[in-house]
């Protein structure tokens, strides 16, 4: 009968720093989630509604179906983001968090009649 020798495995160093990449990404992913979703519409190349509100200190989703035939670009200085949205397409727009206040947004390109506010409490 043969006897068996136990072998002694090398001690295995786990790398840390594709742990912490992993780590990284998923609170990344877990910061992408939006507190507030707001739906908006682009017809006849007005809001609907014009005005809209969210809460302050969240970040917000505001989801823009376009049911123009053309093309528009959601454009807003005080959120600092601009997005062309195809005619029959939707968008989506992430802000936030936010403090109180009112943002204005608009159409470019039917700027006279696409107007809108956020208002942030």
């Amino acid at each position: 009968m043969s006897r068996i020798t136990p072998k002694i495995l090398p001690k295995i160093e786990i790398p840390r720093l594709p742990l912490l990449a992993i780590g990284l990404i998923l609170a990344t992913a877990t910061l992408a989630h939006a507190d507030d979703k707001i739906s908006l519409l682009l017809k006849d190349h007005k809001f609907q509604p014009d005005r809209i509100e969210a809460n302050a200190g969240v970040k917000i989703e505001i989801t823009v179906k376009n049911e123009d035939s053309g093309a528009d670009e959601f454009d807003s200085r005080d959120l600092k983001r601009e997005k062309v949205i195809g005619g029959g397409k939707e968008g989506i727009i992430l802000v936030g968090p936010l403090q109180p206040g009112e943002y204005h947004f608009q159409g470019e390109y039917h700027a006279q009649t696409a107007q809108g506010v956020l208002v942030v409490k």
